[in-house]
């Protein structure tokens, strides 16, 4: 019998990635809060890069883009220009999985988290939000954007590679067969 290769998508990774989905749509929508500058605070980043190390950049992607797609929904509609950065997370998350599986340290996850957030959360989403926000003013509010927001992530940055980190050291995704370093795949 021929043997499938690793990236093949089971019905397990479509559920642990809908679950993942699931998570950052609840931490997204529910457990955060906004501040008047017009920031939202909250944790629902880490879930999709979670999707990406654990099953790839494509399931991350696609976790990514369905937990952006239904949480918009529930709260102000779907708007195809800000669903980029959620798609980053998990991608990133898959592209630097061979990485982190190498050696699992805090700094690696932190540079590894540090690409989404900058180019996807950053920039891209300060530009867009300016584009989308302030009418005849993209500069400025481009400029403004990437003030509050860079604050924002810098805190976030730190706060979600730390609990992750927290998750990857008690082995529970090693127990559940969904994570092992390099070398020690079955």
């Amino acid at each position: 019998m021929k043997e499938r290769s690793k990236s093949f998508i089971t019905i397990r990774a479509i559920a642990f990635c809908a679950m993942l989905a699931a998570i950052s749509i609840v931490m997204a929508r529910l457990l955060s809060f906004s501040t008047p500058g017009g920031v939202r605070w909250s944790l629902d980043k880490f879930p999709l890069f979670l999707a990406g190390m654990l099953f790839g950049p494509v399931m991350g992607a696609l976790t990514g883009f369905t937990a952006d797609f239904i949480g918009s929904l529930m709260q102000y509609g779907f708007n195809p220009l800000l669903c980029l950065p959620a798609i980053l997370y998990g991608l990133f998350g898959g592209i630097f999985s061979g990485y982190l599986r190498r050696r699992f340290t805090l700094l690696r996850l932190g540079v590894s988290y540090l690409f989404p957030i900058v180019l996807g959360s950053i920039l891209y989403q300060s530009y867009m939000l300016a584009y989308l926000f302030f009418d005849g003013a993209l500069m400025e509010g481009f400029v403004y954007n990437l003030g509050t927001r860079s604050i924002q992530f810098s805190i976030m940055l730190v706060l979600e590679v730390v609990l992750i980190y927290i998750l990857m050291k008690t082995n529970l995704f090693t127990r559940m067969g969904l994570w092992s370093k390099r070398g020690e795949d079955k």
